[in-house]
């Protein structure tokens, strides 16, 4: 009798958190601020990107959800030399998906402060060299950037994300970074990683 109602008890409550979730899609996009982290490499330029994509979240319980999308993105890398007057840029295209567990605190009726964090995988699909000095300029090869070469980046990326953003309604905001996890160079004793800050407009049907 004891087993017959913790089980009841149980699927009570697997019937309650299932009829309490939801499940809500929406698109998101925004301006990343990017650069590289690792050997040598420059911290104090950032490149200017975006990201776009569509999002979807799993709201388990009341103030508590699983936040993920597939969203094209861009990483890399921007230095300047202001006394050669000569500019360097790499921009990365991933296919990005992050898994985020998502906090949500209630401020006042339809607005939420949502607190969110977890691990992202993505996948380089391309990218581009730019370099000039003075008038000079040149520009590489866009779809070459990932590959098996030593001038190349390995395409699989991997890391952690961290987040604080606001929901009025259906509209988001959302402000975030990303530190990759996975060294990216190609190279025996490099060590390339990608880290990104970004800023996200969505909207929730």
């Amino acid at each position: 009798m004891k087993k017959f109602r913790l089980m009841a008890l149980m699927a009570m409550l697997v019937m309650v958190a299932g009829a309490s979730a939801q499940v809500n899609l929406g698109i998101k996009g925004g301006v990343n601020m990017s650069n590289y982290y690792g050997d040598e490499l420059n911290e104090k330029n950032v490149k200017i990107g975006f990201h776009v994509g569509l999002a979807a979240e799993y709201e388990f319980v009341p103030g508590s959800a699983l936040q993920t999308g597939l969203f094209f993105t861009t990483k890399g890398l921007k230095t300047e030399d202001t006394d050669w007057n000569a500019e360097y840029s790499e921009n990365l295209m991933y296919l990005q998906l992050p898994v985020h567990y998502a906090y949500k605190m209630d401020v006042t009726p339809g607005t939420r402060l949502v607190f969110h964090g977890g691990p992202y995988i993505a996948y380089g699909v391309g990218g581009s060299r730019k370099a000039s000095v003075g008038n000079i300029n040149a520009e590489w090869d866009v779809d070459n950037i990932f590959g098996d070469g030593l001038v190349q980046y390995k395409p699989f990326d991997a890391g952690l994300g961290l987040g604080v953003g606001a929901e009025f309604g259906p509209i988001l905001f959302d402000l975030g970074w990303d530190m990759g996890l996975v060294n990216i160079s190609r190279t025996s004793n490099g060590d390339i990683k990608n880290q990104n800050a970004y800023l996200s407009v969505g909207y929730k049907f």
